[in-house]
């Protein structure tokens, strides 16, 4: 499986960004998939996931009420859309996939594929 980010970027504190991953390679629908961050300095963390379907959700406190996820399973993409930034969101985000995205802060480690990361940075 190959997951490609895009969308990242430099924005000012309180703009939006919006991030998108595309997936190829295998069956792409049976999969959770989400996003994961990296602060300079700071350990790798989770920000958002959503199941094969769309129905259900999972975000990081810290981007809750901010960042929406979705995804179209027609066109193998997945999205993440990003208000309200804060200087705090300045990070490399990853796209993965993962049977357990789903579960409460779910580890890197236990992620089933990982793509390369795209920049965002939010100027203050």
């Amino acid at each position: 499986v190959q997951l490609q980010a895009s969308g990242g970027g430099l924005v000012q504190a309180g703009g939006s960004l919006r991030l998108s991953c595309a997936a190829s390679g295998r069956t792409f629908i049976n999969y959770s998939m989400g996003w994961f961050r990296q602060a300079p300095g700071k350990e790798r963390e989770f920000v958002a996931a959503i199941n094969w379907s769309g129905v259900s959700t999972n975000y990081a406190d810290s981007v809750k009420g901010r960042f929406t996820i979705s995804r179209e399973n027609a066109k193998n993409t997945m999205h993440l859309q990003m208000n309200s930034l804060k200087p705090d969101d300045t990070a490399v985000y990853y796209c993965v996939m993962g049977e357990r995205l789903l579960r409460p802060n779910p580890p890197w480690a236990d992620l089933d594929y990982r793509g390369k990361g795209t920049q965002v940075t939010v100027s203050s």
